[in-house]
């Protein structure tokens, strides 16, 4: 499943392509993904001024004829893909949406497992929208802080890597970048939210932050059906120190990589190194 860099990488890929252009038409193969699509034609005419994202939404805003400020939200599922061609280039598989510029440039979905999911909202029925009320901080931003999350973990419980992956206590640390940051801070993923020190909290926050950011600049990770928009894969799978190495020796220290399941997935980590 594309995880916050990833969509990242998608997002700044198709804010340079498509950034101006004026939506000419489009057409949906089929009339739902994992929900019902909307009707992609009150956005016909309209001008697409800005890509950004929100957690792992992707959020086109276009400024209509009427001069109403519509925004088309995407998620991706886990193999929902964005593809920029000319027009006049047929349909690929599980190609399920596509949309036409004046420019004659084509912006295609695809997606094998169709889990994805697109709506369209005004600013104030996005900014009311129970997907984006659920929503903790983002974590390249200023208010997730060392301070944030180490009130949020007082007295909690939950294992760290689990609490870390929850949205509502911070956006997109998905799977590998959870496992991959507390490998960076050197803190167990079994240990307690509540009982990790400030000082060590503030250290995870850093490793987050630092370990999205690099992922961000290697054009996020492809391990399975990722790639960009133009479809090419990225590159930080090959900098893994811990997800995905069971049974391989750790960089620093030489002990074997384990590998337990938390919450239904797999948790990669070095017992010497991270307590």
């Amino acid at each position: 499943m594309p995880e916050l860099p990833e969509v990242e990488v998608v997002c700044r890929g198709l804010e340079t392509l498509l950034k101006g252009k004026i939506l000419r038409s489009s057409h949906a193969f089929r009339a739902d993904l994992r929900y019902p699509l909307p009707d992609f034609s009150v956005l016909h005419g309209a001008k697409l001024e800005k890509i950004c994202r929100r957690s792992k939404y992707i959020l086109m805003y276009f400024t209509c004829r009427d001069g109403e400020q519509r925004i088309l939200c995407w998620h991706l599922g886990m193999t929902g893909q964005f593809h920029v061609l000319d027009d006049d280039v047929s349909a690929g598989s599980h190609e399920h949406v596509r949309f036409d510029f004046n420019d004659g440039c084509s912006l295609r979905y695809r997606d094998a497992r169709r889990f994805g999911y697109a709506n369209i909202f005004t600013d104030q029925t996005w900014l009311t929208s129970k997907w984006l009320k659920v929503l903790g901080p983002e974590p390249l931003l200023n208010h997730f802080s060392g301070a944030y999350l180490y009130q949020k973990c007082r007295q909690r419980k939950a294992a760290i890597k689990t609490f870390v992956m929850d949205a509502s206590t911070v956006v997109g640390v998905g799977n590998i970048y959870a496992s991959e940051s507390l490998f960076l801070a050197g803190i167990h993923p079994k240990r307690a939210a509540g009982n990790i020190s400030e000082k060590r909290i503030y250290c995870l926050v850093s490793a987050i932050q630092q370990t999205l950011q690099t992922a961000i600049k290697a054009g996020g990770s492809s391990i399975s059906d990722f790639v960009k928009v133009d479809g090419k894969p990225g590159y930080f799978a090959h900098t893994f120190k811990v997800y995905g190495r069971e049974g391989e020796a750790c960089g620093h220290c030489d002990s074997k990589i384990q590998r337990i399941t938390q919450s239904g997935r797999s948790t990669f980590y070095c017992s010497t190194c991270q307590r």
